[in-house]
């Protein structure tokens, strides 16, 4: 784990300890990078309350909630079922935040309208949902280690902005 990441993770730890809020994620093709991020710095049980691995569209469907439609008329790599996977693990944690990423790591599993590297991020919580997508194929490896940095990253500025700054 860099260096960056490392100190994003202590931040957010910080953040969501004094602040008492809670935290989730729904994870498809990182399988669960992005919670070990999360939870590499002490005290993570204080705000971490779980996460999921996602991986089949049953899944996310019979547990998050996402819609079938969307799933069926987009494929699962698309942003809105990224903010339905956060709506789905801020219900089914009870948290106050959740992380989700669905995407096409690769090296097979794209689309026309989603190739392989198309990776959607959404974080937040019931009032707002951020999203961001990544399209470059770098190869698995890589494809997965930038999603989590941009996960970490995005649920670190989300936080910072909309916590007091006490926090």
């Amino acid at each position: 784990m860099n260096l960056d990441i490392r100190i994003m993770s202590r931040d957010i730890n910080e953040m969501l300890w004094k602040t008492k809020k809670t935290l989730s994620t729904a994870e498809s093709c990182t399988s669960g990078r992005v919670a070990a991020v999360i939870t590499s710095t002490p005290g993570s049980s204080e705000y971490y309350l779980g996460g999921i691995i996602c991986y089949a569209n049953e899944t996310k469907m019979d547990l998050l909630g996402v819609d079938p439609k969307v799933i069926e008329e987009h494929s699962a790599v698309c942003e809105e079922v990224a903010k339905q996977m956060v709506t789905g693990a801020n219900k089914l944690f009870k948290t106050d935040y959740a992380i989700a990423v669905t995407g096409f790591a690769g090296p097979g599993g794209g689309t026309d309208e989603a190739p392989v590297g198309t990776i959607w991020i959404a974080v937040g919580n019931a009032e707002k949902i951020v999203t961001k997508k990544l399209e470059k194929d770098r190869g698995r490896d890589k494809n997965l280690a930038i999603a989590t940095f941009h996960a970490t990253q995005m649920i670190h500025d989300y936080l910072k902005e909309l916590l007091p700054e006490e926090a």
